[in-house]
């Protein structure tokens, strides 16, 4: 399943590749988070006894004008002995987002009961993840994206063991990123661009995952940067 994608145009509205965007700045004086941080016991702690803190990144400059929709993301921390997040690479002609690096995820039906069972269910039906592998620990705060959806971030415990059965008309790719590298600012990469008069600031987070450069930016890189800063207050 694995693809090379380092080609591929990222996103089509706005209409720009976001890896031909010059970076600002990097990150790199923000501590990362230690390894024994990122261990299941103390994400499980963290969301038991949260601290004081406050997420970075709230909400993106919208591109669209449509009714806003409700949607969720799981953040599936696969518990290897160090720790992984599994992430998805769209396929290139769905019509929001596509080619993109993105959780497993999407809207919100009226029968699920809350945003964990949004995303959940998401996620089984696009990648093929069982539930019975997963421990939610807790939501992260709504990250609004320009293309108006309202996601809540649901912030999950994988047991190993799983198999997945990607879809394959929405799932282009599956893999997965160390936490440890995610949750270091030094690889935390500021960008900002100006499209139709309005100025875009964004994260990237570019992986090289072997032969292939994952690149990890917006909507996606902003809910990791958040939860970096739950792990790190």
């Amino acid at each position: 399943m694995s693809s090379n994608s380092s080609d591929k145009p990222v996103s089509r509205l706005p209409h720009f590749d976001p890896r031909q965007v010059p970076v600002q700045s990097v990150d790199s004086h923000l501590p990362a988070v230690p390894l024994a941080s990122l261990q299941p016991a103390a994400l499980r702690q963290r969301f038991a006894t949260p601290p004081v803190w406050e997420p970075e990144l709230l909400a993106e400059k919208k591109f669209v004008d449509r009714a806003p929709l409700h949607a969720s993301v799981l953040v599936p921390i696969v518990m290897r002995e160090h720790p992984t997040v599994l992430l998805t690479e769209r396929t290139m002609h769905l019509s929001t987002h596509s080619g993109q690096i993105a959780f497993p995820g999407g809207k919100a039906d009226e029968d699920d009961a809350d945003a964990s069972a949004t995303a959940l269910r998401e996620a089984q039906e696009e990648v093929g993840l069982d539930p019975a592998f997963v421990q939610v620990l807790g939501v992260l705060p709504h990250y609004v994206t320009g293309s108006a959806f309202i996601i809540s971030p649901v912030i999950a415990l994988v047991q190993p063991g799983f198999t997945l059965t990607p879809n394959a008309y929405e799932v282009a790719d599956v893999f997965e990123v160390p936490l440890e590298f995610l949750m270091n600012p030094a690889h935390h990469q500021r960008h900002a661009f100006e499209w139709e008069g309005v100025r875009r600031e964004w994260f990237s987070m570019p992986y090289q995952d072997q032969t292939t450069q994952r690149f990890i930016w917006g909507a996606t890189a902003g809910m990791l940067r958040n939860f970096y800063r739950l792990l790190s207050a």
